[in-house]
């Protein structure tokens, strides 16, 4: 395709900015200098695994339309693939084999949301009625698939377009910044504006650069997980800070500072307890901005609180960040097993 596929684009978004085609966004911007950029930070060679059991938060109180991930053995005809020994197959065999299988909601816990998790609509073509677009201004119904669609085939992709798996192959590797906002705030509910943040960075003495990936301790995964599997909606409500996406100054800086991508340890990274304005056009404003007009993935519930103690006993906060998603062609997310080099 040699023009873009849309007339008009959102205002404050970089459609086409990384051509017509582009399906990554922000994350062209990790590459080769960025992952040299990580690599200097690997001081010690300490690893810290910053996710969660993928088992947590556990039930559906977080998001009723996710579910716990279910293991099942594999099987073959009525024979299931648990400590199965090959003996009752052909009774020369030693060998005893476990195999299996696992039904998973793809954001259930420690996640990245591909740039097709949330869209829009919006008038691209300028013909009066808002289309279903997403990132670079690709439709719903011919660039992404709808449900559908995606039924109707046996084997079909739910996303043709900014799957996860694009990140998967770009590989999700770079400096990465912590920003401890539990230092700054405490673990109570905190909504975090552009002033506010700007003051922990500065109280922090953190440094954001082009292309880094910004990393958001706040305490909320730390009180997830101590519930053991049994989250406590009225705690969680008032646990850790979450940034205001309705703070026009925020997603400004968002946008100037360059950022790669957004990883936070709490549950959708922005405020969804605002009350909504009259007028309001968005209901995840912060999520409108990364991922639809940005290309600027996000990520949630990430663990950080050993990593956070370390850097912070050596007063460091930037760490080689390697992170990719799973290679899953047309999925909106993916469970993401994170891990710190410092």
């Amino acid at each position: 395709m040699n023009q873009p596929r849309w007339m008009k684009r959102p205002e404050g978004s970089n459609w086409g900015e990384f051509g017509p085609e582009d399906q990554l966004g922000r994350v062209n911007l990790i590459g080769p200098e960025q992952v040299l950029k990580g690599i200097k930070e690997v001081q010690e060679g300490v690893t810290f695994c910053l996710s969660l059991p993928l088992d947590i938060p556990g039930g559906s109180v977080l998001n009723p339309r996710r579910s716990p991930p279910k293991l099942t053995p594999t099987a073959l005809g009525d024979d299931q693939y648990i400590n199965f020994p090959l003996a009752t197959q052909s009774p020369t065999l030693c060998d005893v084999i476990s195999d299996d299988q696992v039904q998973l909601s793809l954001q259930y816990s420690t996640q990245w949301d591909s740039l097709a998790h949330v869209g829009a609509l919006f008038d691209g073509d300028d013909d009066g009625t808002p289309e279903r677009r997403y990132y670079n201004g690709y439709l719903a119904e011919q660039d992404v698939l709808n449900l559908s669609r995606a039924l109707n085939q046996r084997h079909g992709s739910y996303a043709e377009r900014l799957g996860i798996e694009t990140l998967a192959v770009h590989g999700m590797q770079g400096r990465a910044v912590l920003v401890d906002l539990v230092q700054v705030f405490g673990t109570a509910r905190t909504v975090v504006g552009h002033r506010n943040l700007m003051g922990a960075l500065e109280q922090l003495g953190v440094v954001v650069e082009r292309g880094d990936m910004l990393v958001l301790r706040t305490g909320f995964a730390e009180t997830l997980l101590d519930m053991q599997g049994m989250p406590q909606p009225d705690v969680l409500k008032n646990t850790g800070a979450v940034l205001d996406g309705s703070d026009s100054d925020l997603l400004k800086w968002i946008t100037e500072s360059g950022i790669a991508a957004i990883c936070a340890d709490n549950y959708a990274v922005e405020d969804l307890d605002r009350e909504l304005e009259p007028d309001c056009c968005s209901k995840l404003p912060l999520h409108h901005h990364c991922l639809f007009k940005l290309g600027l993935p996000l990520a949630e519930l990430w663990y950080l609180k050993d990593l956070a103690e370390w850097l912070h006993n050596r007063e460091r906060n930037r760490f080689l960040l390697t992170a990719p998603p799973l290679r899953l062609p047309g999925a909106i997310g993916s469970p993401v097993t994170p891990l710190a080099t410092v």
